[in-house]
C-alpha cells in the first residue's frame, strides 16, 4: 500500500488543537470531524467543509469541560454516535435538519472509546474509564453492561464482518465479545503493553508503548510480531486504522505512518518502509475512506492531512481508471464522466485481472476462486464461485443478468446477486436463440419471475426456472429454430424456425399456436406483450396475445428495422431503400395489455373506451370482462359484458353489484350469484347451505329446472315439502312430455312397472328391454318379451332383440334375431355354445358382409375360420394386405397359389421388395419378368445374376441390347450404360454418350475401358469442339490432353488474348505467360499494349523480349512510355545487334547513347581499327585509351616488333604486360630489365619461374650473400648482419640462400652481439616463418630461451606435436592450455573431426553433426552412451524431420532410445504428427516401430515427476500408433474384420491427432465393405464435408448435430490439402449422394445398449467414462478382461484376437501381442477367459 499526500484539508495551528476523533460515513459522502473545542466538521469526499455543529454537554446548560473521545456513524449512515467525557454518549439523526439526538445514554463514568458494528443498525459499542464495557441499543433505548474488567478500556475495534469486537484495556488484556449466540466474550490474549493501537482486519493487530506491532488471531495466538524499537526516530504508536479490504493497517506515532499490508498467498504481513512526514507531530486520530481510496490524518496540532491509497493504478484502454486500494479491493473510474464504483471481493480473495465489456458498461474480474461482474449504470455487482478457464464467453444482452458460457455450459449470473442463479448445459450461444426473463411484471404480487429460454439441441427448446431449478417445458419441434424471446414476464414464449414459421406457446400451459409464416421479423413491443412480425409485404401486429387469431396487418413496402417506444409514441420503422418510414401502433391497445398485466383493470377500462369499436377492442373487452371476474372486479366486469353486447350477464353484475354495494366479501348472496353465473352451482348451493339460506339454495335450481338438484338439498334438510316437490316434479314431466325422465324418476323410486310402461311410451325400448333384462321378475313374463321383443324388432334393434330373447333362454329366436341384424359376433358365441354345426356358415356369411361392407382386411379371419382360402387370398389382395395375402399363399398347394404368384410379384416389384417379387415370379415359372424388374429398378447385378442363372448368354446380350436401346430413345442414358457394360459392350455407351454430345460421360467410359486412347480423344473432341466455336469445351480437352500450347494458339487465333494468357499462365508457367503476354501487346501496339504490359506489371519483361526478337523500335516505344529507366539497356542490346550485322558506325552510336563507350571501344580493338577505337576512347572515354594501346601492343608483340609493343605498353601504364610477354616469348633478361625498372614487385616471381625452367640468369641474392661473407670475414659483424637480413623472399626466390642468410645472422647475433641478440634472432625468424621454415625458426628460438616464441612458431607451422613437447617441458599450464585451444581451434578449422574426437569428444560430434556425417557422429556417440547418446540420436531425430524423413527418424530413435526427458517432447509430438499425417506410410512396421518408440516413452514418465498431462499426452499418442498398427495388422483378415471395422470407428475420436477426413473415409469404407450402410452413409458424408471444409480453409459450414452426443471432436486441424485424392472423392459422392436417396436408410448413428454412439466413451447421460478396449478401442461395458496400468480389454474382441494369433501364425499378429505384454501385462502365451 502507497500513501501519497493529496491536499492538507484543515492546516495546523500553533500550540496545541487536538484532533481527538475522526469518521467517514459508510457512504463515501461525509467525514466527521472533531477537536478538543468539541465542534464536529462534516466535510465532503474531497476534503471540503459542508458543515458544523457543536456538541451538547451532558447537563443543559452544564459546563463544557468533556472532551470528544470517539465519533462513530451508523450503517445506514444517516446516524452519527459521539463519545464524551462528560459520562454521555449521543447518538444525533443528521437527516433531519434540527439534527435531533435519536438517543443518549448517560453513564457512570468517562466514555473513553465508541465503535458502531457494521452488521448491527442500531447498536453502539463503548468503553469507560471503569473498565466496563456497554452496548446501547437505539432500537429500544435500552442499554447495559456486556462485561466489567476494572482497568480502564483504551481502545475498540470491530471485526470485518461487523459480528464482533476487541477491546483493549489499561492492564494489557483484550477482549474479544462475540454477538451471536446471545453474545460471548472471553479475554482474548494480554498484550505486553496497553494496546493503544488496536485494529481488526485479516488479523487482529495491537501495539503499545514498547513499539511491538503484534498480530494475533481469532483465538489471541500470535501470528506475527515486528519490533521497531531499535530504529532510529521511533516514538510510540497512538492510533490505527485498517483499511475497508482489512489487509491494509496504518498505525500512526510521531512523524511517521506505518503500513501494513496483508500477503494473501503466504497468509503474512508485510510491513513496509515507514512514511516519514516532517512536522506532522503526534497523530491522535486516523480515519479510512470506506471505499479504500482516501486515509485522514489527524494530528496534535489540529491538522488534517489527507492521502491518496494505492497499491497500483493502472488506464484501462484510455477510458478507465483502476485504483488497487487493496488486493481485494479496486475503485474503477470512468475519466469521461467521473462516476466511481468499488469493486471488492467479499471473500477478500486477490483480484487478478479486470475487463469492461459490452460497450464500456460491464466490469468483468476474476480471483483465483471467483468471477465478479457489475454494472456500472446501475452499481450492482456480484460474485460467485468460479474457476476461470481462460475460455469464458460473456454476453450482456440483458441488462439484470450476465450470460457466462464456458465448455458447452452456460451460467446466468444476476448483477446484485452472489450466486449463480441458473447453469445448463447448451452448445447454442447465439444471442438469437437465448432468452431470459428476470423481474418484468410479475403474473402475481408474490410470484418471483427468473425464466431462461435456450436451445438443448438445433430442434429443441427448454425453458428453465431459475427461481426453483426446475425444467418449465420441453418443446420439441419439427425443424430447426433460428430465434426465441421470452415476454417480460415470462409467460409467453414466441420463437421461428429455418422455414420462418413463428409459433407462440404459453409457458404454463405449453399451448402453443402458429401464428404467422414466411416471417422475416419479429420482436415484443418494449415494456408491453405486444408482438411486431413481418410476412413479406405485411406489419402483423398481436394486440393481444391470448387471442393469436385477433391480428392487426399493415401493407408495407421494405423490411422492419426496429421498433421504437417514447414519448407516449411507438413506431415501427420500415427500410424502403432510399427512405426510412415509421408505421405508428395504437398506443391505446399497447396500454391495455400493459394495464392488464400489472392488474390495473380500471386504466385497461379507460383505454378501451378511447378506441373505436373492431375485433381487437371485442377481444380486449372479452379478455378484461373474464380477468376482472376472475379478480371479483365487479363493476370492471359489468362495464366490459355492457361493452361487449351481453346485456344479460351486464344486468346480472348490475343487479349483484347493488345487493352486495361493491363489497362482495360482506355479501353472501352476491357471492352465490357469481359462483352461479360461472356454472359452480355446488359452490353456489354450499354457500347458501353454509348461510341457512335452504329456500334460496332450492329456489336457485328451480329457476334452472334443476329439479332433482333442488329436491336432493331437500332431503338432505328432511325438509316436509320434499314430497310434493316429487309429485309437482313428476307432474310437469308428464306435462312436458318428458316420458323418459319421468321413467327414470320411477326406476328410481322401484317403481319398475311404472318405469317400463313411461320407456314403452317414449319410445324407449332400447331402455326399456335393458329394464326387462336387469329384472328377472319382468323376464318370466312371456307377455312383457313379445311385447319388448315386437318393438324392439320393428325399431331394427335386432342385437337388443336377440340379448333379450337370449335371457329368456330363447336361443332359436335370438339366433334368428341376430342373423337378422347381421350381428354375427354375437350369432357365432350363441352357435358355439348351442349350434356348434352353424358356426362354419356363419363364418363364411360374416366374412361376406364385411366385404359387402368394405372391411376387407377384417374379413380376412373369418374366411380362414371358414375354410375358404380363395376368398381370404382374394379378400387380402383387395384389402392391400399383401404380407397376409402372401402368408395364405405360402401355406396352400401350388394348384390353389398358383394364380395369385403374378399380382404378388407385381405388388413386390411396385413396392420394390424385388427380393419378395423374384421369389413369387419364379414360382410362376416367369423369369424374364423378374429380370425386367431388376433391370426397370437399375439393379444391374441382381439381373445379371439371375439371367445367367435361367437364360442363355446370347439371350441376355440380346435382351440388354435391346432393353439399353429403349432406355436410350426413352433419354435414360445412365441406365442404358449399365447395361451396355454389364453385356461387354462399352463402346456402345461411348457412341451413345458422343452422338448425344455428353463427353464427360464419354471420357469417362473411355478413361476406364480404354485409356490407351484417352489423350487422343482429348485432342480429337478439342478440334472439334474448336471448329464449332465452343472455345472453353475445347481448352478443357486441350488441357486434359496435355496440350495447352494448342489452346493458347486457339485463344490467339480467336483474338480472345485474355484466355490465351490465363491458359499459359495456369499450365505454360511464368515464362509461357510472359510471352504471351508480349504477343497481346505486340498486337494490340501504341498505348494499349503499354497499358496492357503495365496492368500486368511486365513492361520490362516485354522490353526484353523485344529486344530477343529484335524488334526494337517496339523496345524503345515501350521504354520511352512506360521504362525510361530501361533505354540504356535497350540502346545496348541494339549496338550488339549492329555489331554483329558489321554495322560498327552504327552501333558506335548506340553504344554511346548506352552510356557504354568502352564498348564501341572494345569493337574496334576487335575490329583492329586502331584510328576509330582511340578516337571514340579520346572523346567518350579516356580511361580507354589504354586499351586500345594494349589492342596495339599485343598485335605488335604477334608482329614480333617488340620495342614498339613495349612502347605502347609502357604508354598504356601496363609494364608488367610487356614483362609477360617477354616472358613469354622467351626474352629473360627483358623481363627482368623491365621488372627491376618498372615493376619491382613482380621480380622475386619472375625470379622463381626463371629458376624453375632452368633459366641463366645471375641473381642478385649471390652478390648479397657475397658482400655479407666479406663483411663477417673482414670482422664487420654488425653490417654483415644487416647484409645477411637484407636477404629476403622480395630479393630472391632462392629459399635456401635466404635461409642461409637467416643462420648466419641469428649466429652472429649471439656469438658478437648478445645484447642485440634477440631483436635480431625475432628479424631472422620472421623471415624463416615466410618461407615456411618453421623448424629452423624454432630452433634458433630455442637458442636464445625464447620458448613462448618457440612454441607460437611451432603452432603457426602446424607443428603441434613439438609445440606440446615445449610447452610441457616448461610446466607453463598457460602455455599447455593455449597450444590444446589452438589444436582444437585448428582441428575444427581443419574438418577433422576424427583427431578431434581425442581431444573434445562433443566438438567432435558437433562437427560430425554439421558436417552431416550422421553415421560416424552416431557410432562415436554409441561409445559414449547415456545422455551424449541420448542427445545426438535427438538431433539426428530432428535432422531426419526437417528432411522429411519421419521413418528414418523413427528408426534412429528405435535403435538408439527414446529418452523420457522433457526437451524430447516436442520432438516426439512433432514425429508422431508427421507419421500419422503422412499420406505414404500405410505398412504395419512403420506404426509399429513409432508405437515402440512411444511406449518407451510411456515407461519412462512418472505423474510426480512430469506431470499426469504429459503422462495422459504420451499414453494417449502411444494408444493411437497401437490402434492404428493393429488395424493395418487386422486389414484383410476376414476373421478379424469386425474389430478392423471397430478400430477405425474408434480412430474417430482422435481426429484433432490424426487427419480427421483421412479417418471418416476409412472408417465409412470399412463399413461400407462390411455392408452397413446406414454407418457408412454417416460417416462417408461426414468425410465429405470435411473435404470441402478443407479446401475452403474453414470448418465454420459443418453442421455436427449429428455428433453432438459422441466423444468425436468437432474443432479439428485442418491440413493444407485433402489426405483422399479427387477421384476417390468423386466416387463417394456419388455412393453417398445414391444412398440418400433410399428412404429405407436411418441416417443416423450405430447405438449401444446405452442408447450412445457405439464408440463413445464419454456417457453424458449417466456421468460417466468408460475406459477404452486395447483391442478394439470400444468402450469396455460388459465383462473386461484387466491389464497393468489401468489399460483393459472387452473379452468378446480379446477372445476374437488370440484365436487369430493361435490359428493363423500370422508374425505381425505375434509382434502385437507381444507389445501387449510390454505395454499392459497382456500374456505372452494367452488363453480364451470365460
Amino acid at each position: 500500500m502507497q500513501l501519497r499526500h493529496i491536499q492538507t484539508v484543515v492546516p495546523s495551528v500553533e500550540g496545541t488543537n487536538k484532533v481527538t476523533a475522526m469518521a467517514w460515513s459508510p457512504n463515501n459522502v461525509k467525514l466527521a470531524v472533531v477537536t478538543v473545542d468539541r465542534v464536529i466538521v462534516l466535510f465532503d469526499e474531497n476534503g471540503e467543509k459542508r458543515d458544523k455543529f457543536a456538541t451538547k454537554p451532558a447537563e443543559s446548560g452544564g459546563p463544557k469541560n468533556y472532551v470528544v473521545k470517539g465519533l462513530a456513524w451508523s450503517p445506514d449512515s444517516c446516524k452519527l454516535a459521539v463519545a464524551q467525557t462528560d459520562n454521555i454518549v449521543f447518538v444525533y439523526k443528521l437527516s433531519q435538519p434540527e439534527r435531533a439526538s435519536e438517543w443518549f445514554e448517560t453513564v457512570p463514568s468517562p466514555v473513553t472509546c465508541l465503535a458502531w458494528p457494521s452488521a448491527h443498525q442500531n447498536t453502539v459499542v463503548y468503553g469507560l474509564v471503569d473498565g466496563k464495557v456497554r452496548i446501547g441499543s437505539l432500537k429500544n433505548n435500552r442499554a447495559q453492561s456486556l462485561y466489567p474488567t476494572g482497568s480502564l478500556c483504551i481502545a475498540i475495534a470491530c471485526s470485518p464482518d461487523g459480528d464482533s469486537f476487541v477491546s483493549a484495556h489499561a492492564d494489557g488484556k483484550i477482549y474479544r465479545f462475540c454477538f451471536e449466540d446471545g453474545g460471548r466474550n472471553a479475554i482474548l490474549c494480554k498484550h505486553s503493553t496497553p494496546a493503544y493501537a488496536l485494529a481488526w482486519g485479516e488479523t487482529i493487530v495491537a501495539s503499545g508503548c514498547d513499539q511491538r506491532v503484534v498480530f494475533y488471531d481469532d483465538n489471541g495466538r500470535v501470528l506475527q510480531q515486528f519490533d521497531h524499537s531499535d530504529e532510529l526516530g521511533e516514538s510510540d504508536p497512538t492510533i490505527a486504522a485498517v483499511s475497508p479490504s482489512s489487509q491494509s493497517i496504518v498505525i500512526g506515532s510521531s512523524d511517521r505512518l506505518r503500513v501494513y499490508n496483508y500477503n494473501i498467498r503466504r497468509s503474512k504481513w508485510d510491513a513496509s518502509s515507514p512514511k516519514i512526514i516532517e512536522n506532522l507531530y503526534t497523530v491522535t486520530a486516523l480515519a479510512w475512506k470506506p471505499d479504500g481510496s482516501r486515509l485522514v490524518v489527524g494530528n496534535l496540532c489540529g491538522a488534517i492531512e489527507l492521502f491518496e491509497c494505492c497499491l497500483k493504478r493502472s488506464i484501462y484502454k484510455g477510458k478507465f481508471d483502476f485504483t488497487y486500494v487493496g488486493p481485494s479491493q479496486v475503485i474503477v473510474t470512468k475519466l469521461a464522466t467521473g462516476s466511481r464504483i468499488v469493486l471488492k471481493s467479499h471473500y477478500n480473495y486477490e483480484i487478478e485481472k479486470i475487463n469492461v465489456l459490452g460497450n464500456d458498461q460491464y466490469l468483468v474480474g476474476n480471483t483465483n476462486e471467483t468471477l465478479l461482474v457489475g454494472d456500472l449504470a446501475s452499481c450492482r455487482l456480484s460474485e460467485v464461485p468460479w474457476k476461470i478457464s481462460g475460455g469464458e464467453k460473456y454476453y450482456f444482452e440483458n441488462p439484470l443478468c450476465c450470460l457466462v458460457f464456458n465448455a458447452g455450459e452456460l451460467s446466468v449470473i444476476e448483477y446484485g446477486n452472489n450466486e449463480i442463479i441458473g447453469t445448463v448445459r447448451t452448445e447454442y450461444m447465439n444471442p438469437h436463440v437465448l432468452s431470459i426473463s428476470i423481474g418484468g411484471r410479475s403474473p402475481t404480487a408474490t410470484e418471483e419471475n427468473k425464466k431462461l429460454a435456450y436451445l438443448i439441441d438445433a430442434k429443441t427448446i427448454a425453458i428453465l426456472d431459475l427461481v426453483s431449478g426446475m425444467n418449465c417445458a420441453n418443446i420439441d419441434h419439427d425443424a430447426k429454430i433460428d430465434w426465441l424471446e421470452l415476454n417480460e414476464t415470462g409467460r409467453k414464449l414466441l420463437y421461428r424456425d429455418k422455414r420462418h414459421r413463428l409459433f407462440l406457446m404459453d409457458t404454463s400451459t405449453e399451448d402453443k399456436c402458429t401464428l404467422l409464416s414466411f416471417c422475416s421479423y419479429v420482436q415484443w413491443v418494449p415494456n408491453s406483450d405486444v408482438i411486431v412480425a413481418q410476412n413479406r409485404n405485411n406489419l402483423c401486429v398481436w394486440y393481444s396475445v391470448d387471442h393469436p387469431d385477433r391480428v392487426t396487418s399493415f401493407e408495407i413496402k421494405g423490411d422492419v428495422e426496429d421498433i421504437e417506444r417514447v414519448d407516449g409514441r411507438t413506431e415501427v420503422l420500415v427500410d424502403e431503400g432510399v427512405n426510412q418510414v415509421a408505421y405508428t401502433l395504437d398506443e391505446g391497445l399497447i396500454e391495455f395489455g400493459t394495464a392488464v398485466e400489472d392488474g390495473d383493470y380500471v386504466r385497461a377500462v379507460t383505454y378501451l373506451e378511447t378506441l373505436n369499436p373492431s375485433a381487437e377492442t371485442k377481444a380486449m373487452w372479452s379478455t378484461l370482462a373474464q380477468l376482472a371476474l376472475n379478480a371479483e372486479e365487479l363493476v370492471v366486469a359489468e362495464r366490459c359484458f355492457a361493452a361487449l353486447g351481453n346485456v344479460a350477464k351486464a344486468n346480472y353484475l348490475h343487479k349483484i353489484n347493488q345487493e352486495s354495494e361493491g363489497s362482495m366479501n360482506q355479501s353472501y348472496e352476491a357471492r352465490a350469484q357469481m359462483a352461479a353465473l360461472n356454472k359452480h352451482f355446488k359452490l353456489a348451493e354450499t354457500i347458501y347451505l353454509e348461510q341457512g339460506a335452504v329456500d334460496k339454495a332450492m329456489a336457485m335450481y328451480q329457476r334452472l329446472h334443476q329439479w332433482d338438484q333442488a329436491i336432493a338439498v331437500a332431503d338432505s334438510r328432511n325438509l316436509p315439502e320434499r314430497d310434493d316437490m316429487r309429485n309437482n316434479y313428476m307432474t310437469w314431466l308428464i306435462e312436458t312430455g318428458q316420458e323418459e325422465q319421468a321413467g327414470k324418476l320411477k326406476e328410481e323410486q322401484g317403481d319398475i312397472q311404472g318405469a317400463l310402461s313411461f320407456y314403452m311410451k317414449a319410445g324407449l325400448v332400447g331402455r326399456a328391454a335393458h329394464l326387462v333384462m336387469h329384472h328377472p321378475e319382468l323376464a318370466r313374463s312371456q307377455e312383457i318379451i313379445d311385447r319388448v321383443a315386437s318393438a324392439l324388432m320393428s325399431a331394427s334393434l335386432y342385437e337388443t332383440a336377440g340379448q333379450l330373447f337370449e335371457s329368456a333362454q330363447l336361443t332359436s329366436n335370438a339366433l334368428q334375431a341376430y342373423k337378422k341384424g347381421k350381428v354375427y359376433g354375437r350369432a357365432v358365441e350363441l352357435c358355439r355354445s348351442a349350434f356348434p354345426n352353424e358356426v362354419v356358415v356363419l363364418e363364411e356369411a360374416w366374412g361376406d358382409h364385411l366385404v359387402s361392407q368394405k372391411q376387407l382386411d377384417t374379413a380376412i379371419p373369418h374366411y380362414i375360420e371358414a375354410g375358404r382360402m380363395e376368398k381370404a387370398i382374394e379378400a387380402a389382395i383387395q384389402a392391400r394386405q399383401w404380407t397376409k395375402a402372401a402368408q395364405i399363399v405360402d401355406m396352400q398347394e401350388e394348384s390353389v397359389a398358383k394364380p395369385y404368384y403374378i399380382p404378388l410379384a407385381e405388388q413386390y416389384a411396385s413396392v420394390r421388395d424385388f427380393s419378395s417379387a423374384k421369389k413369387y415370379y419364379i414360382k410362376a415359372r416367369n423369369p424374364k419378368a423378374a429380370i425386367e424388374m431388376y433391370v426397370a429398378a437399375g439393379k444391374w447385378e441382381d439381373a445379371h445374376k439371375l439371367s445367367r442363372k435361367y437364360m442363355q448368354k446370347e439371350e441376355v446380350a440380346d435382351m440388354y441390347l435391346k432393353k439399353a436401346s429403349q432406355l436410350e430413345e426413352q433419354h435414360k442414358y445412365k441406365e442404358a450404360e449399365q447395361l451396355y457394360v454389364s453385356v461387354d459392350e462399352p463402346d456402345f455407351a461411348i457412341n451413345m454418350y458422343k452422338r448425344i454430345r455428353q463427353y464427360e460421360d464419354m471420357i469417362r467410359l473411355i478413361k476406364e475401358y480404354h485409356p490407351d486412347l484417352l489423350k487422343e480423344t482429348h485432342a480429337h473432341l478439342a478440334s472439334e469442339l474448336q471448329e464449332e466455336g465452343q472455345l472453353a469445351q475445347a481448352e478443357t480437352h486441350f488441357i486434359e490432353a496435355a496440350d495447352w500450347r494448342s489452346a493458347v494458339n486457339m485463344y490467339r487465333a480467336a483474338d480472345m488474348w485474355d484466355d490465351a494468357y490465363r491458359v499459359s499462365k495456369v499450365h505454360g508457367g511464368q515464362t509461357a505467360a510472359q510471352q504471351v503476354a508480349y504477343l497481346w501487346a505486340k498486337s494490340l501496339g501504341g498505348d494499349s499494349a503499354i497499358k496492357l504490359l503495365a496492368k500486368l506489371d511486365m513492361v520490362s519483361v516485354g522490353i526484353d523480349f523485344a529486344c530477343d526478337q529484335n524488334a526494337f523500335d517496339f523496345a524503345f516505344e515501350l521504354a520511352h512510355a512506360a521504362a525510361k529507366h530501361r533505354l540504356s539497356d535497350v540502346h545496348l542490346k541494339h549496338a550488339m545487334h549492329l555489331e554483329d550485322e558489321g554495322m560498327f558506325k552504327e552501333a558506335e552510336e548506340e553504344f554511346v547513347r548506352a552510356g557504354k563507350p568502352k564498348e564501341a571501344v572494345l569493337m574496334y580493338v576487335h575490329a583492329q581499327d586502331w584510328d576509330s577505337a582511340q578516337r571514340v576512347a579520346e572523346g567518350h572515354d579516356p580511361d580507354s585509351i589504354s586499351d586500345v594501346l594494349v589492342g596495339q601492343a599485343r598485335v605488335a608483340f604477334q608482329n614480333r616488333d617488340f620495342p614498339a609493343a613495349e612502347t605502347f605498353l609502357l604508354r598504356a601504364d601496363r609494364p608488367e604486360l610487356a614483362v609477360r610477354y617477354y616472358k613469354e616469348a622467351g626474352m629473360h633478361e627483358d623481363a627482368l630489365r623491365l621488372a627491376r625498372e618498372y615493376v619491382p614487385s613482380k621480380l622475386p616471381e619472375l625470379q622463381a619461374h626463371l629458376e624453375k625452367i632452368g633459366a641463366h640468369v645471375k641473381s642478385e641474392s649471390n652478390d648479397i650473400l657475397d658482400k655479407a661473407r666479406m663483411l663477417e670475414t673482414s670482422g664487420q659483424h654488425t653490417k654483415a648482419i644487416e647484409a645477411y637480413l637484407q636477404v629476403t623472399p622480395e630479393a630472391t626466390r632462392d629459399e635456401d640462400a635466404i635461409g642461409e642468410a637467416c643462420e648466419k645472422a641469428a649466429e652472429l647475433a649471439t656469438k658478437f652481439l648478445p645484447h642485440r641478440a634477440a631483436d635480431i634472432v625475432t628479424s631472422a625468424c620472421r623471415t624463416l616463418v615466410l618461407i615456411g621454415r618453421y623448424g629452423v625458426a624454432v630452433d634458433l628460438l630455442m637458442g636464445i630461451d625464447m620458448v613462448r616464441e618457440a612454441v607460437e612458431t611451432c603452432i603457426a607451422g602446424d607443428l603441434w606435436d613439438r609445440a606440446k613437447q615445449l610447452a610441457s617441458e616448461t610446466g607453463d599450464d598457460d602455455l599447455n592450455d593455449l597450444v590444446m585451444e589452438r589444436y582444437e581451434s585448428h582441428l575444427m578449422k581443419a574438418g577433422n573431426a576424427q583427431q578431434l574426437a581425442e581431444v573434445n569428444v562433443l566438438a567432435a560430434l558437433d562437427m560430425y553433426a554439421t558436417q552431416g556425417q550422421w553415421d560416424r557422429c552416431m557410432s562415436e556417440a554409441e561409445r559414449h552412451g547415456g545422455q551424449v547418446l541420448n542427445k545426438y540420436a535427438a538431433l539426428y531425430a530432428v535432422h531426419l524431420l526437417e528432411n522429411h524423413q519421419c521413418i528414418e527418424a523413427v528408426n534412429v530413435l528405435k535403435k538408439f532410445g527414446a529418452p523420457s526427458t522433457p526437451n524430447n517432447f516436442n520432438l516426439y509430438r512433432k514425429l508422431t504428427l508427421d507419421v500419422l499425417n503422412s499420406n505414404q506410410i500405410s505398412n504395419y512396421s512403420s506404426y509399429a516401430d513409432l508405437r515402440n518408440v512411444l511406449a518407451g516413452v510411456c515407461a519412462g514418465l512418472s505423474s510426480s515427476q512430469h506431470g499426469t498431462e504429459i503422462v495422459q499426452e504420451f499414453d494417449m499418442l502411444t494408444r493411437i500408433c497401437h490402434y492404428i498398427a493393429l488395424k493395418c495388422a487386422c486389414h484383410g483378415i476376414a476373421e478379424l474384420n469386425d474389430i478392423y471395422i471397430k478400430l477405425n470407428i474408434s480412430l474417430l475420436r482422435y481426429t484433432e491427432t490424426i487427419p480427421a477426413d483421412r479417418a471418416f473415409f476409412e472408417a465409412g469404407i470399412a463399413c461400407k465393405d462390411a455392408g452397413r450402410d446406414n454407418m457408412a452413409f454417416m460417416l462417408l458424408n461426414r468425410f465429405l464435408d470435411l473435404s470441402e471444409a478443407i479446401e475452403e480453409g474453414d470448418l465454420n459450414g459443418i453442421d455436427n448435430t449429428d455428433f453432438v452426443d459422441t466423444d468425436i471432436p468437432f474443432e479439428v486441424p485442418l491440413p493444407d490439402s485433402p489426405s483422399i485424392s479427387r477421384d476417390e472423392r468423386e466416387e463417394i459422392k456419388d455412393w453417398v449422394l445414391a444412398v440418400s436417396m433410399d428412404q429405407q436408410l436411418d441416417q443416423v448413428l450405430d447405438t449401444d445398449e446405452r442408447g450412445m454412439f457405439i464408440a463413445s466413451l464419454h456417457d453424458k447421460k449417466r456421468a460417466k467414462v468408460y475406459e477404452p478396449c486395447v483391442i478394439s478401442g470400444f468402450p469396455v461395458l460388459g465383462t473386461a478382461i484387466d491389464m497393468d496400468n489401468g489399460k483393459v480389454a472387452n473379452r468378446e474382441d480379446w477372445n476374437k484376437f488370440v484365436m487369430a494369433v493361435k490359428t493363423l501364425h500370422n508374425d505381425t499378429l505375434s509382434d502385437i501381442l507381444r507389445f501387449l505384454n510390454t505395454w499392459c501385462g497382456a500374456p505372452a502365451n494367452p488363453s480364451y477367459a470365460f
